[in-house]
């Protein structure tokens, strides 16, 4: 069974949160025009069971969480969520929630048959 798979939300979300360091070091905003977006899958597609998603990110660069390097940030993906988590806090590590605090740029998702936002 194939599931279909929503990105424009989880991009917007994505980025409020790529600035995030790890809990007890101050937070900074993104700089002015970065942009984080996913490469793959695209919005609306249709995906297996498992499938890899790719960030991209301009304007800013990817590090690990707690990395005191300006203008970088790790990537969060927020799965299904009906509302936006507060974005001046830590996030939880849920099923949700996933975070890719060693820098990754890319990861493998396993999701039940349906659509996902």
């Amino acid at each position: 069974m194939k599931r279909t798979v929503s990105c424009l939300g989880l991009a917007g979300l994505l980025l409020a949160s790529a600035c995030a360091l790890a809990e007890g070091l101050p937070r900074t905003a993104a700089p002015a025009g970065a942009e984080v977006y996913f490469i793959s899958p695209k919005d609306g597609a249709t995906v297996d069971k498992t499938f890899t998603v790719r960030f991209g990110l301009k304007g800013m660069g990817v590090a690990p969480a707690g990395a005191d390097i300006p203008e970088t940030g790790h990537h969060h993906i927020l799965i299904d969520l009906k509302d936006e988590p507060a974005m001046d806090q830590p996030l939880p590590m849920t099923d949700a929630i996933r975070h890719f605090g060693k820098g990754q740029t890319e990861t493998e998702l396993t999701l039940a048959p349906g659509k996902h936002t």
